[in-house]
């Protein structure tokens, strides 16, 4: 059968992938420290809150994630052979191997901003990126007790720095926040405080840092519930997804690149490294049956029905909502969050490429050799 040059690239891509879930690279970090979002917390939300919400299952106990099972984060923590970050609100835990700071509803900008703008449907904590780094400070006196220890233990470690901006654009957005003061007004801050954010940690002694750039928001399940439009032109023919929401993610991940290459040629000690989780998400949309999710990107695994199986209120876990039987043939868990099988096949095209610049595998293989 004939295929088109974009198909031989899907199977490459594919083929990568399977080459890195198959060769775990060799031990090189002692830690991982991971800040974020719902994408990457593995229990900070569930332990703050004193309570555990229905669609995080505990994985493995006493952490909650917001999946059917393990995050990007997880897998490139198996990869590397470190074990399974803990979250940093599990206080009195040994945190050498690192900590996980990521909280689900996280914002790249402080809580004031918001309220300063008039932005009123954010979290009534303060789980910013700024408070994530001041709880980076109070781990950091747990791990090492000297400026100089704690720069040679950071400088053999791994950080992870987002994904952060996609709740930020969520709260503008149930604000009525137009296209236009998103991208001009709400995204080149978003950036500036990433960067803000990656160089604290560089100055910590980190040199090896992953940033995540968007999702690809218009394909998630709860956006195209809640925004749906009788305008067809609103919709990506490919893919069905929200061609507003998932401009605003291009823009932010193409602000991000520019401003990290900025970062990258002001400190040339460190490597920095951009995950694409944009990508793989299109491609999973326009070509689901290549990466074996029968049934599609656009419809959540568990959910209340309707076009996407998202409904706010039966959302996944509530009554009313009901969980497939196939998980790893859906890339959506619940309407928000993937599965497992998205994540894996994310972690390790990060690994080994396609979608990380420089893929993490051939920075770990640069300092070996050097």
């Amino acid at each position: 059968m004939e295929r088109t040059p974009s198909s031989w690239c899907i199977l490459l891509c594919l083929a990568a992938a399977s080459a890195a879930a198959a060769a775990p690279l060799p031990q090189y970090y002692n830690a991982i420290f991971s800040f974020g979002d719902s994408f990457s917390d593995t229990g900070n939300f569930v332990i703050i809150n004193s309570g555990k919400l229905p669609n995080m299952p505990k994985f493995p106990p006493p952490y909650a994630r917001c999946s059917n099972g393990r995050l990007v984060i997880d897998f490139l923590a198996e990869a590397l052979g470190v074990p399974l970050l803990p979250p940093s609100a599990n206080k009195g835990t040994n945190f050498s191997q690192g900590a996980n700071f990521a909280v689900m509803g996280a914002t790249a900008l402080e809580l004031k901003y918001f309220r300063d703008n008039n932005v009123w449907s954010i979290p009534p904590f303060n789980t910013s990126m700024k408070c994530q780094l001041e709880w980076f400070q109070e781990v950091k006196e747990t791990v090492c007790s000297s400026p100089q220890e704690c720069k040679e233990f950071f400088g053999k470690a791994l950080f992870v720095f987002g994904e952060f901006g996609g709740n930020d654009y969520s709260f503008a957005w149930k604000a009525e926040w137009s296209l236009d003061k998103v991208k001009t007004e709400m995204v080149p801050k978003v950036v500036e405080s990433m960067i803000d954010g990656v160089e604290a940690v560089l100055d910590e002694g980190a040199r090896h840092v992953v940033v995540p750039g968007n999702l690809p928001a218009g394909c998630i399940p709860i956006t195209l519930t809640m925004y749906a439009s009788e305008d067809r032109s609103d919709y990506d023919p490919r893919t069905g997804c929200l061609k507003k929401f998932n401009s605003v993610a291009l823009y932010h991940n193409a602000m991000l690149r520019i401003a990290l290459d900025q970062l990258q040629r002001r400190r040339p000690d460190a490597r920095i490294i951009y995950a694409d989780y944009y990508t793989p998400y299109i491609q999973f949309a326009r070509t689901p049956h290549l990466y074996g999710y029968k049934r599609g990107a656009l419809r959540a695994c568990c959910g209340g029905g309707g076009p996407y199986n998202y409904n706010m209120s039966s959302s996944c876990g509530l009554p009313g909502a009901t969980v497939c039987d196939d998980p790893d043939a859906h890339v959506s868990w619940d309407g928000i969050h993937l599965t497992e099988a998205p994540y894996r096949f994310i972690a390790n095209t990060w690994l080994k490429g396609p979608y990380a610049y420089p893929p993490l595998a051939s920075v770990v293989r640069d300092d070996m050799v050097y």
